[in-house]
């Protein structure tokens, strides 16, 4: 099981992000989902919860696929391509990760009633669709030479009973005495003189698939539900390395010479929800909509593994002789839990401009201090009896409510479509020393004919994020992050 490693860092800089952290931060990590779908909810920020006639309703507001008027099917790939600057020990250090990706696949399925049937409902439409509704691809760096009281020899001074206190006993870079672990003299003269570098590589996201159906009342009002199934996938690899330069000749010289710390997390599994929502049309210019959606139920499956390398300039003395370098590692195999994200609620508003296009707007609510981590104990063949008291207690004091603001538009000439947008995604921790707002800027273009249709949609991002690689006694050090993503997405469709 993934060891808790972080309990004083996050005392001190508690809204930080960690690498392998408390089951706290997997709580916030598969909660906090982004706006997804086809190119054309893309182009307009996400915000589509009034507007409706779009596969992108499936995940946001399902009353939307009441609007439909013909069948269809669309497939939307796309590519995303990001950059992180890294601020640490008075170093910037940037780096990047791209990825090709299925934004969206789906199709709808109308039956409409003809216009001399009276019937007030007027149709409906059964949809099903696969959406990509997180990215965890991004991969940061750091590197510089931390001062003595921050790097790694001071963390291994302060041994803390971790997976790493026990690696770094093995491979020689600490021993023990009756007063305690401490790092030998020999080459303890290293601390200050460290040359420190890590690389964090995530990949993975999620995805949900849906069925929905939405229905026509009188073409003014509009229901509609869909039940979601939710697939995760994510991985991560963080690697330091700590490097003395100096020659052991020379008179700041050490035995040790350079150690290589490498650690490695997957996390699989799955979750259902369930959404319902409504369209009023007000008129012929106005609607309203709104949309809630259950918490997310998942169970996750997880594999962790460490390893460290050590090389040293001078032979050690051990009691199987004399060493030059150590290669040690723990497999501390698979752990099952599960995961209970916040109940979520948008609203939101879209003024039709005849046939000259459409803006829209929309709000969405949801506490990410709700999120709940339990036992999966579904394997009556496993028992798993970890106590997540204190991880969701550490969930209720991290974490807030957040209202998420999307807003777009649509032009239309004839045949071509036109779009912009914006999205505002709020920071989810209540203490707000470091901002983690998320921002996008959208915009996107398209052609519709007869039968076909073709969108193009463009997403840039924003983030930041606080990340420490281990905690001190007297505060951890934290490396500032700065990402962007651009994503273009292409939708292409055909109606029958």
């Amino acid at each position: 099981m993934k060891n808790l490693k972080y309990l004083l860092a996050v005392a001190f800089v508690g809204q930080a992000s960690y690498g392998f952290a408390q089951y706290q931060v997997d709580a916030l990590r598969f909660s906090q989902t982004q706006f997804g779908g086809t190119a054309r909810t893309l182009g307009v920020g996400g915000a589509n919860v009034a507007v409706g006639a779009d596969l992108g309703n499936l995940v946001t507001n399902p009353a939307g696929l009441g609007m439909y008027q013909r069948s269809e099917f669309s497939f939307s790939p796309g590519l995303g391509l990001g950059s992180t600057e890294s601020s640490a020990f008075g170093t910037t250090t940037s780096d990047a990760r791209n990825s090709i990706h299925i934004g969206s696949v789906g199709a709808a399925f109308v039956n409409r009633r003809p216009d001399n049937d009276n019937n007030a409902w007027r149709g409906g439409t059964f949809a099903i669709g696969l959406t990509r509704i997180n990215d965890f691809n991004q991969s940061f760096r750091y590197r510089g030479k931390p001062s003595r009281e921050q790097d790694i020899f001071q963390r291994l001074s302060e041994d803390r009973g971790e997976a790493l206190d026990d690696l770094a006993y093995r491979a020689y870079l600490t021993e023990e005495d009756a007063l305690g672990v401490y790092v030998p003299a020999d080459y303890r003269a290293s601390r200050g003189n460290l040359t420190q570098e890590e690389t964090v590589l995530t990949t993975g996201s999620q995805t949900q698939f849906d069925l929905g159906y939405g229905a026509s009342y009188r073409d003014r009002l509009y229901v509609g539900g869909a039940i979601g199934i939710v697939s995760t996938r994510f991985t991560s690899t963080s690697t330091l390395t700590a490097t003395d330069p100096a020659a052991p000749s020379t008179a700041e010289g050490t035995a040790f010479s350079s150690l290589s710390f490498r650690e490695t997390l997957e996390t699989r599994g799955a979750g259902i929800n369930a959404r319902i929502g409504a369209i009023y049309r007000a008129n012929d210019v106005i609607r309203v909509g709104a949309s809630i959606q259950t918490p997310t139920y998942m169970t996750l499956s997880e594999t962790f593994g460490e390893s460290l390398d050590v090389t040293y300039d001078q032979g050690i003395s051990t009691d199987e002789g004399v060493v030059t370098s150590a290669e040690v590692d723990n497999d501390l195999g698979e752990f099952n839990y599960a995961l209970t994200t916040p109940f979520k609620a948008s609203g939101g508003v879209a003024a039709v401009i005849g046939k000259h296009g459409f803006v829209s707007g929309d709000v969405e609510y949801l506490n990410y201090g709700n999120a709940r981590l339990s036992n999966d104990n579904s394997d009556q063949a496993v028992a798993n009896n970890h106590d997540f008291g204190d991880d969701n207690d550490n969930v209720r004091q991290l974490y807030q409510s957040t209202v998420n603001v999307r807003l777009g538009g649509e032009l239309r000439y004839d045949i071509f479509r036109l779009r912009a947008g914006y999205a505002r995604y709020g920071d989810p921790y209540k203490k707000n020393a470091f901002d983690r707002t998320q921002n996008y800027f959208t915009a996107g273009a398209g052609i519709r004919q007869s039968n076909f249709f073709l969108d193009v949609a463009a997403v840039y991002g924003t983030n930041k994020r606080f990340y420490s690689p281990y905690a001190l006694d007297n505060g951890a050090p934290v490396v500032s992050v700065d990402g962007t993503r651009y994503t273009t997405t292409v939708t292409a469709g055909w109606s029958f």
